[in-house]
């Protein structure tokens, strides 16, 4: 039953009413036995020819454009997804291969550890946020200097800049070398991320940009906003995160880097009850 009444002047059990059997979407559906919708595209007849990329690059933003896509999944074989099992998220699904546990959990687990402050997705989303209000300060007269100081006395931090294990960041180069192939290396947000760096590793604080704000600025010269950008890099490691755990899954059970538990400083005393 389709309940024909405006819902967003409603509160409380009656929204929750007008919602009952009834929600309303241009996204798409299922028609069992028919057909697939997506967007108002017959996915059999109209999206069959559409790569995976291209076909998630529609799902996200509604565009239907093959050079993004590619650009994207570039972008995602070159910056996220390696297979070293010492990452934070890949650690995760190794553990979960030697565990026993399937590669569906394996693989969840990976993606939701990758929601991380300091690595992956939150990282990522708020290099494409700086950008984005750095280019509308810079468009307003304001220095890189000013804007720079502003948002570390804001944040304490600049999201795509400076890294923890190694100044420099080896896929720079190999991704811009992409970019240029694609003809995406010289756009507008690109340009303001290495006048960024310029400021920045040439004062006190010494930072060098990292790959999530090239990445960001990409995908800002793009047209994609911070959400799109998040929803487009949210499978980005799975290629690294797999292998992981495929590898620590035909290995020893419970080999994966085992600590002794003398390794471990504790003060709790050294015998436990386990009953009484």
């Amino acid at each position: 039953m389709m309940i024909e009444k405006t819902t967003t002047t409603l509160t409380g059990p009656e929204r929750l009413k007008a919602y009952e059997d009834n929600w309303r979407t241009e996204m798409g559906a299922w028609f069992p036995g028919e057909r697939v919708v997506l967007r108002g595209k017959d996915v059999f007849s109209e999206l069959s020819n559409y790569s995976w990329m291209e076909y998630l690059y529609y799902a996200i933003t509604g565009v239907y454009s093959p050079q993004n896509a590619r650009i994207i999944e570039g972008l995602w074989m070159l910056s996220t997804s390696f297979p070293d099992p010492r990452l934070w998220n890949n650690r995760v699904a190794a553990l979960a291969g030697t565990a026993r546990s399937t590669g569906a959990l394996a693989v969840s687990a990976g993606i939701a550890t990758s929601e991380a402050t300091i690595y992956g997705l939150k990282p990522i989303k708020g290099a494409i946020d700086f950008l984005y209000r750095a280019a509308q300060q810079k468009n307003k007269g304001i220095s890189i200097e000013a804007i720079v100081k502003k948002e570390f006395k804001t944040n304490r931090s600049i999201s795509g800049y400076g890294r923890p294990l190694v100044n420099s960041d080896e896929r720079i180069a190999p991704v811009l070398k992409f970019l240029t192939e694609q003809g995406a290396s010289q756009g507008q947000f690109v340009r303001l991320a290495f006048e960024i760096e310029d400021y920045l590793k040439n004062s006190r604080y010494k930072y060098k940009i990292n790959i999530a704000a090239l990445n960001a600025a990409t995908a800002a010269d793009a047209n994609l906003t911070a959400d799109e950008y998040y929803y487009m890099t949210t499978l980005a490691f799975v290629a690294g995160i797999l292998p992981c755990y495929i590898d620590s899954r035909s290995q020893v059970e419970g080999g994966f880097f085992p600590l002794s538990t003398d390794r471990i400083k504790s003060t709790c005393t050294t015998t436990r009850k386990w009953s009484n």
